[in-house]
């Protein structure tokens, strides 16, 4: 009789939205319960697949929650699974370790949270004997590895190991529980239900190591569709991974060329057709889009002047395709160069030209703003800094943008002075 199970982590619920939520209040609440909403489809998928075992390998919460409503949520649906005589296993990740309800929460007999020490469950299916280990940390740090915590396998049973680790590093997250692929290959389990990090991997070798990512993203740089992992393990300990989707809203983003485009309407029609083209091509119910419009056209100040105009009618367009949102506009669009429109001796445009070329080359104007975005950076919580880049490199390529977007923004400013003027 296999024993099958659905595989999760990260699932970070009610995460506070900051900027998302101001910009567009509607689309901050659809994306602010789109964590608990995942969590209602990966227990639906339990139930509908009539699997043994929901495993979560850490953060399940995003923080200090102080939020009952939360607690209640949670046992509801763990409720469900009780009910159905399906087990949940869970460890606590570091985001755990600052909530407030992680341990005065009252969840179902069925549900089984791993505590510091190294406890084994084993299970009985058929003939086969399934072994589930889990460490969670009271602490929101673990510098060290949690690998030579864990009890060595035996050889007549499953293995299942439940860990919350960064493994040897990804950008973007906290080192925590350091250890490498290569030795949790090494140590004999049969599968590795990892959690922490939140884009998914399957770390192919002799063993599973699986990483599911998050089944829910939270903003554009959490991109993409989101999945769990059902797994089925075979009488004779072999195993399946079938990736399952659970986004309710995924992020995307879409660049747009619009190179040579002439009119208003041109510029809409074609924003409207691959919007339209990724709409088709995405499963989620909800859509989220950063667009990102590149190419040379003459409308390029316009649409820099006019960004509001260009996003509510946009808007308006897709109103009919629904479920779908435009998160952000960025403009990479560039006017046709000054020496192409030299004839016209246009001084706007010399204005422009002279300023990307020698003004804001002069090093105290480069040094000037990057003083602005540090100031304006370090204010920000630590969660909120990552716009300006997550090393120097990234912050050096965030400063060349600024300063070349701002160039091209005092023209847009300055043709339109010049059309009121007319």
């Amino acid at each position: 009789m296999p024993f099958r199970f659905v595989h999760t982590a990260d699932i970070h619920l009610d995460s506070p939205l900051r900027s998302l939520a101001l910009r567009n209040a509607e689309l901050g609440q659809l994306v602010g319960d789109a964590t608990r909403q995942a969590l209602v489809s990966v227990i639906d998928l339990c139930l509908a697949e009539q699997v043994d075992a929901l495993v979560i390998a850490g953060d399940l919460y995003d923080g200090d929650q102080t939020s009952m409503k939360t607690a209640r949520f949670i046992a509801t649906q763990l409720g469900r699974l009780h009910e159905a005589g399906i087990a949940t296993f869970i460890i606590r990740g570091n985001h755990d370790a600052l909530s407030r309800i992680t341990h005065e929460l009252i969840l179902p007999p069925s549900v089984h949270i791993f505590g510091t020490r190294p406890e084994p469950v084993t299970l009985r299916r058929g003939a086969l004997d399934i072994s589930l280990q889990g460490l969670s940390f009271s602490k929101p740090h673990a510098p060290e590895s949690l690998l030579p915590k864990f009890r060595a396998p035996s050889p007549d049973a499953a293995h299942i190991g439940i860990m919350h680790t960064s493994l040897a590093g990804a950008p973007g997250h906290d080192n925590y529980a350091p250890c490498s692929v290569a030795d949790l290959h090494e140590w004999g389990f049969d599968y590795w239900a990892l959690g922490h990090v939140h884009a998914r991997t399957h770390h192919l070798g002799a063993r599973n190591v699986v990483m599911p990512g998050m089944p829910q993203g939270r903003d554009i740089n959490e991109a993409g569709a989101k999945t769990v992992s059902l797994v089925t393990i075979a009488d004779d300990r072999s195993i399946a991974i079938e990736e399952r989707a659970t986004s309710i809203a995924q992020f995307e983003r879409l660049a747009i060329d619009l190179s040579g485009q002439q009119s208003w309407r041109e510029v809409i029609d074609t924003l409207e057709h691959s919007i339209n083209v990724m709409r088709s091509a995405t499963a989620a119910p909800h859509l989220v889009l950063r667009l990102k419009l590149e190419g040379e056209t003459p409308l390029s100040w316009r649409m820099r002047r006019d960004r509001d105009l260009l996003l509510a009618e946009i808007e308006q367009r897709l109103e009919g395709l629904g479920r779908t949102w435009i998160e952000k506009i960025e403009l990479g669009t560039t006017s046709p160069s000054a020496a192409e429109n030299r004839s016209s001796a246009d001084p706007v445009l010399e204005l422009g030209a002279l300023m990307r070329t020698q003004s804001l080359a002069q090093h105290s104007v480069r040094e000037t703003i990057r003083q602005l975005i540090k100031d304006v950076r370090d204010t920000l919580p630590p969660e909120a800094r990552g716009f300006a880049g997550q090393d120097e490199a990234g912050f050096e390529a965030f400063l060349d943008q600024v300063l070349s977007e701002g160039s091209d923004d005092v023209v847009a400013r300055l043709r339109q002075s010049e059309a009121g003027a007319d």
